[in-house]
């Protein structure tokens, strides 16, 4: 599913050169749940970026889902993270004054899907994170936990490659922690791949696959909960 090697991100602001990634090798095979961990300046969100195909390398390989991800021009880099990548945020990004179904159906609008197929895979996809009886309650209207839910649904809804989670409850308490966490260990044992960037232990603690970064390189790989 992704296939990363000696990547590289080098940032030249002209006096330094700040190795942000050094030479990572990865591979992530389809249906892992992997957590991504390190402390603030170790290169895991660089990396984040660069697989969600927000940012690109300065050397090496990335292929996703056997899409070689550094031959793409823009177009089709929005296509990939359109169709291919799902992201869930710590701050939702959600449109707050439209209801709970307009912003899951935001991607669909992209990929140009219509009518009441839109509003039926968008409705699907809420009730899959258990917010079925919520489709016309505005971002305003629900709890942290409920508008994390409402972002998992808008990852989901184009069933795309990975999911992949930026600190997802990093604005939450921590109920509302457990039960998003339940959510992504059910989307995993459904088959979906599943990324999470975080730095808290117990977070990383709950996903089948660790990979530890440090100053810009792999520092541990390995393998829980299996």
């Amino acid at each position: 599913m992704i296939k990363i090697e000696n990547l590289w991100k080098i940032y030249d602001t002209g006096a330094i050169q700040v190795k942000a990634l050094q030479g990572i090798d990865l591979h992530i095979k389809k249906g892992e749940f992997v957590s991504i961990i390190g402390p603030s300046g170790s290169g895991k969100s660089t990396l984040m970026n660069i697989l969600g195909c927000l940012d690109q390398a300065s050397k090496g390989s990335y292929s996703l889902d056997s899409i070689n991800v550094e031959e793409l021009d823009d177009m089709k880099l929005a296509r990939i993270r359109n169709q291919k990548i799902g992201f869930v945020f710590q701050s939702f990004n959600l449109l707050s004054r439209v209801p709970s179904i307009h912003n899951v159906e935001i991607p669909l609008i992209y990929g140009k899907i219509k009518g009441e197929k839109r509003k039926n895979m968008a409705r699907e996809a809420l009730e899959k994170v258990g917010l079925g009886d919520r489709t016309h309650h505005k971002s305003n209207e629900l709890s942290g936990g409920q508008k994390q839910r409402v972002a998992i649904a808008r990852a989901l809804v184009t069933n795309p490659a990975i999911i992949l989670a930026d600190e997802p409850t990093g604005n939450l308490d921590s109920v509302s922690t457990q039960e998003i966490m339940e959510i992504f260990k059910k989307l995993n044992k459904e088959g979906a791949t599943v990324i999470i960037v975080t730095h808290e232990d117990d977070i990383a603690a709950q996903t089948k696959r660790i990979v530890k970064f440090m100053d810009g390189r792999i520092v541990s790989d390995v393998r829980i909960n299996e």
